[in-house]
């Protein structure tokens, strides 16, 4: 079944010592284009990050962006905040330090905002956090989190799959409608030619005139170009079955579908086929909207 290259989740996982929380959202994109916002904490993550994105993913544009909150919720005293004094101290200096220098060069600078101050890597401390397991669970809750975005994909994919079968469905009815009718346009051409002659009221060939309408009925024929769309469909509801990436086949077949109803507006010869070329172009454009979005 194909999937949408479209979609989001949000996972949330509480501890004693904190909360995490992973939010993940794609859109449509030529290759598979991750990432990610992620604390200094969890920098080292980011390879085995990517790497499980790899394997669950083929195509998207995909934002992974990372949230905490250490500390429990049961007590005021957990919900405290444990501030490295020593390490702000250092920072407030050398602030101090660039504005005294910029102030002897008549420069500015702009107030600092405190809660960039907390945002510094390793202002936050909690000491009664075991690192390895919060790295642990924040990889587990990740994993959790692509599961959640698949199954996303995968029902908007279905329901992608379900508007390409009604175009594809179009299409057959088109096709068998030309079919239908070419009979009665070969005929009413080769009617319309001998009118013509007798009105001219010229003498022709016979043989040559014979010639000339096969000519014209083969420079006409469509036989081919209705086959070939009928083949297409076929390959297209077979390769939705699949199970791997199937989007740049199924764009590769709207290519291939295009230039059958193209041809067959080249050779159309009454407004029928013009308007059921026209409308073949329409279905193949909309379903190539809709296959853009799949993986």
């Amino acid at each position: 079944m194909p999937c949408s290259m479209t979609g989001f989740a949000r996972q949330e996982a509480k501890y004693p010592w904190g909360t995490l929380i992973w939010e993940v959202r794609s859109v449509n994109h030529r290759y598979l284009e991750p990432h990610f916002r992620l604390p200094d904490f969890l920098r080292e993550l980011e390879p085995a990050l990517r790497e499980q994105m790899r394997k669950s993913l083929s195509r998207g544009k995909v934002e992974a962006s990372f949230s905490y909150q250490l500390g429990g919720t049961d007590s005021a005293e957990d919900s405290g905040l444990n501030i490295n004094t020593t390490l702000l101290k250092q920072v407030t200096q050398a602030i101090d330090s660039v504005s005294d220098e910029l102030s002897r060069t008549n420069a500015s600078i702009a107030p600092v905002n405190p809660l960039e101050l907390l945002r510094w890597p390793g202002m936050l401390a909690d000491n009664d956090i075991d690192r390895d397991e919060l790295l642990k669970a924040s990889l587990d809750l990740f994993k959790q989190a692509l599961n959640t975005l698949i199954e996303h994909r995968a029902r908007e994919g279905d329901e992608l799959k379900n508007l390409i079968e009604q175009r594809l469905q179009g299409i057959e009815t088109q096709v068998t409608q030309v079919r239908a009718i070419l009979p009665d346009i070969l005929k009413a051409q080769r009617e319309k030619l001998l009118e013509k002659l007798e009105s001219l009221k010229v003498d022709v060939d016979q043989d040559r005139l014979e010639q000339e309408i096969v000519y014209l009925a083969q420079k006409t024929d469509v036989d081919e170009e209705l086959d070939r769309l009928d083949t297409h469909v076929t390959e297209v509801r077979r390769t939705l079955k699949q199970k791997n990436s199937v989007g740049r086949r199924l764009d590769f077949l709207m290519q291939e579908l295009n230039r059958e109803a193209n041809t067959l507006s080249s050779k159309s010869i009454v407004t029928d086929t013009t308007q059921a070329a026209i409308e073949l172009k329409v279905l193949i454009e909309q379903m190539r909207e809709q296959i853009q979005n799949i993986e």
